[in-house]
């Protein structure tokens, strides 16, 4: 995915009125940190960074000070209800460098008829070129029998990363859903006696 570029402006106020503020202003508040460097208290334009924080791992091209700056969104914060966002933390990451970051695990196909799939791990992480990161894995399930269960160490990963999430860690499994007698409105205990009919 290509970098989304952002201007920050830096900010000199902080607190809960200062990002107030800033948000009806159409920013919102974020911090650059990393590489040993002292965190960097930016406000980024509000419509842009929404549009690319939906983007799972977006990379940003921020400049700060006339200077461009690499970096991911390692948090966003939400208000709970409107999910505005109320502040962002920004990685800084550099060219060539390796980062371990979630990628979300993307189905697809169809498993054998009959059969259902139940999703165990809904990410895997992964470590990838910061500038090269995949916006998801894809897991196919297509032709799956009752019983399968894949595995992170099956799942077959976009070139240029490795896998950081223990190979074990079950991803997916695929059964027969099977009718209990609590589906059926009786109490379990009574699963074994004979069908009114």
């Amino acid at each position: 995915m290509s970098e989304v570029k952002l201007a920050a402006t830096t900010r000199t106020e902080f607190g809960k009125g200062a990002a107030r503020r800033l948000r009806r202003a159409g920013q919102i508040p974020a911090v650059l940190y990393g590489h040993g460097t002292e965190p960097v208290h930016v406000s980024l334009p509000g419509h842009e960074t929404m549009l690319a924080v939906k983007h799972a791992n977006a990379l940003f091209e921020i400049q700060v000070d006339g200077k461009p700056v690499l970096a991911l969104a390692k948090d966003v914060q939400r208000e709970p209800v409107r999910q505005i966002i109320e502040h962002v933390d920004l990685l800084i990451v550099k060219k060539g460098e390796k980062v371990s970051v979630e990628i979300p695990v993307v189905i697809v196909g169809e498993s054998a008829p009959g059969t259902i799939h139940v999703v165990e791990t809904q990410t895997l992480a992964l470590e990838a070129e910061a500038t090269h990161l995949p916006e998801s894995v894809e897991v196919s399930i297509d032709g799956l029998e009752d019983g399968a269960i894949v595995k992170a160490g099956d799942v077959t990963l976009p070139q240029g990363t490795t896998l950081v999430t223990d190979a074990e860690a079950t991803v997916l499994t695929v059964s027969t859903p099977r009718v209990s007698a609590e589906d059926l409105g009786e109490e379990s205990g009574d699963a074994e006696a004979p069908a009114e009919g």
